[in-house]
């Protein structure tokens, strides 16, 4: 089940005061606790109304209501998105926010998203039916010469994910169909980052290909971030373009690691498809 934790707005926050380190930290804190647990799907602070605006219809018609908007109360200053098993569980997860947040006097708000399931069957719900076909998450698999332990740990360091699982043949009824030698191989191990995975495996040496063709991309919003992981990753492999500034996009490289991967690092830019113009857009 997907639901979002709202953060209310209160003075502070419509007054544009930022939060103290101590309150980052601890607000980070909170959110790593999340994403160890698989929880964190993502999540924002908003600026005060004063940066944004109402936009009210009648009849049709627009009218934009500049901010800030009052009271205070009843707006929302931030929001996390947390994948969570029940409404019991996303509770307790909402009950463990940072106390310091505003000496402890913060309104939290938590709603469950719909899913299709919860309309009735009609023409309208077949059109969403058929936006449904886009799938929930594309994931990465990737195969490993036996070094997936290894590789996936590395990975787990460099980018600052989960490692939810390392699972070995010998833990799985594929044991008795797998040689001695490679029961202490992974047969499934995946990493969680904000809810997308790189999944990979051990292969037996003789079904084992080298990927090529394909690059594992990661995207940052920071650019020395981008420089830190594409310096971490390229180290004992091999720079196919180093880093740095694009036509689209201020930071961009390629590289393979020491395990044979090869990856895109990337500075986020507005716009996905830099050579597209406004005419393109669908």
């Amino acid at each position: 089940m997907k639901f979002m934790l709202i953060r209310r707005a209160d003075s502070n926050t419509e007054n544009g005061t930022l939060p103290s380190q101590s309150m980052l930290s601890a607000m980070a804190d909170y959110n790593a606790r999340m994403i160890q647990a698989g929880v964190l799907v993502s999540g924002n602070g908003l600026r005060p109304t004063s940066d944004g605006c109402l936009i009210h219809f009648d009849n049709g018609a627009p009218t934009i209501i500049p901010g800030p908007l009052s009271p205070a109360s009843e707006r929302i200053a931030g929001y996390s998105v947390l994948e969570a098993p029940s409404l019991k569980d996303a509770i307790e997860w909402a009950k463990q926010w940072p106390t310091m947040d505003a000496d402890g006097k913060v309104t939290l708000e938590l709603r469950r998203y719909f899913s299709l399931e919860d309309f009735e069957p009609g023409d309208g719900l077949e059109q969403h039916r058929h936006h449904a076909r886009i799938p929930d998450a594309m994931n990465v698999y990737v195969g490993f010469p036996g070094t997936c332990r290894e590789a996936m740990a590395f990975y787990a360091d460099v980018t600052g994910g989960h490692l939810e699982c390392l699972l070995t043949y010998a833990e799985t009824p594929a044991a008795e169909h797998t040689p001695p030698a490679l029961h202490d191989r992974i047969i499934h191990a995946s990493l969680n980052l904000r809810g997308r995975r790189l999944m990979g495996a051990d292969m037996a040496t003789e079904t084992y290909t080298a990927p090529q063709g394909v690059q594992v991309q990661l995207e940052y919003q920071d650019i020395d971030q981008a420089a830190t992981t594409f310096a971490r990753l390229a180290d004992g492999g091999k720079i196919i373009m180093p880093f740095e500034a694009t036509f689209w996009s201020s930071g961009f490289g390629m590289a393979t690691d020491r395990f044979g991967i090869q990856w895109m690092i990337n500075v986020a830019s507005d716009n996905h498809c830099p050579l597209a113009t406004e005419g393109d857009a669908p």
